[in-house]
């Protein structure tokens, strides 16, 4: 199918991306923290700048968050929320070399969720205070679908069913270890349905039914999951493109290491190539290891950021990792 055929037969950005060639990897965000609001829909595309329906005491408790995080709105759900209470959920790097973003989890008064917000990001002599609001749930694993029609109809379109999958069958079948939410934008529609998987903050794209059995499940072939892979939120975008191929290499356990990545050198004009360093220790710290890689420019392709009818097309750069080699530990690298 040519490019003006993908144009003229559909008008959602994803379809364009996908038909195109587009590779998602590199296009996970990359935060210190997260701040994740239950908040009832209708969620408006300029929701962050507006005083609905978010209040203007917590959208201006928020400005902090935007300074290394980001913030997050997920729908209230019939079985998970409280009447008249607001579910907090934050997440940030607790260090150089990790696994998973630490979290912390609170359902508190809605008059409460701004002062919460200042005492988690800016005053934490307050938090013993929210002690009683505070819940237990580092055992449960949290997936947000975005599902926000208003910034691009393609997350509706094709994220609203791979969650209602995932939360009628996988989540309910968890045994309260694992929950679905729908989620207000991450960045990335152009490849929906998209999905942020915490603790662990790895990104997901394209998804399928067939291929959820594996994301969720983090066993069988890892190789099903290549294409579908955006990137983990601890790591930049040449470092991203590079932990893919390790973690094919190195297997599910992997996900469970504690990593760090560098860029060494770059070509900071065109960005068209890049030499990034991960530094990674196994999960019970016995082993410590890095991989260098290199990253070049491959080709490009031609997408679209939004959906539309008339939408223009953008070209945007692709990459490959042009060599990878397993090297030495720095010694005394920072935990």
């Amino acid at each position: 199918m040519t490019i003006d055929q993908t144009r003229s037969n559909c008008r959602f950005c994803s379809v364009i991306s996908q038909t195109n060639g587009e590779d998602p990897i590199g296009s996970a965000g990359t935060f210190e923290h997260y701040l994740i609001l239950e908040t009832a829909q209708p969620w408006p595309a300029k929701m962050w700048l507006e005083p609905e329906p978010i209040s203007q005491e917590v959208l201006d408790a928020l400005h902090i968050v935007w300074e290394r995080g980001r913030p997050l709105t997920i729908a209230p759900d019939r079985e998970y929320s409280h009447p008249g209470y607001t579910r907090v959920l934050y997440y940030r790097r607790p260090a150089k070399l990790f696994a998973k973003f630490e979290k912390h989890e609170f359902i508190v008064p809605h008059s409460l969720v701004s002062s919460l917000i200042l005492a988690l990001l800016k005053q934490p002599d307050r938090l013993p205070s929210f002690e009683e609001y505070r819940q237990h749930t580092n055992h449960i694993r949290e997936l947000l679908i975005c599902t926000h029609a208003n910034i691009d109809v393609a997350c509706a379109r094709f994220g609203y069913p791979i969650y209602k999958k995932l939360r009628s069958e996988y989540a309910n079948a968890s045994g309260g270890k694992l929950r679905v939410w729908r989620c207000s934008h991450f960045g990335g529609h152009q490849f929906a349905p998209t999905l942020i998987d915490m603790p662990q903050g790895t990104y997901w794209g394209r998804l399928q039914p067939e291929i959820l059995d594996t994301l969720v499940q983090r066993n069988g072939s890892l190789t099903k999951l290549y294409p579908f892979y955006r990137g983990w939120g601890g790591l930049s975008q040449f470092e991203q493109i590079a932990e893919r191929e390790i973690w094919m290499q190195e297997g599910w356990d992997w996900i469970n290491y504690h990593k760090m990545g560098q860029v060494l050198a770059m070509d900071e004009v065109n960005q068209d190539w890049a030499k990034v360093r991960i530094d990674f220790t196994t999960n019970d710290r016995t082993t410590s290891s890095a991989y260098e890689a290199m990253i070049e420019l491959r080709g490009h392709v031609m997408t679209a950021f939004d959906s539309g009818e008339n939408e223009p097309l953008e070209k945007v750069k692709q990459y490959r990792v042009s060599r990878l080699a397993k090297v030495a530990a720095i010694k005394d690298s920072p935990a």
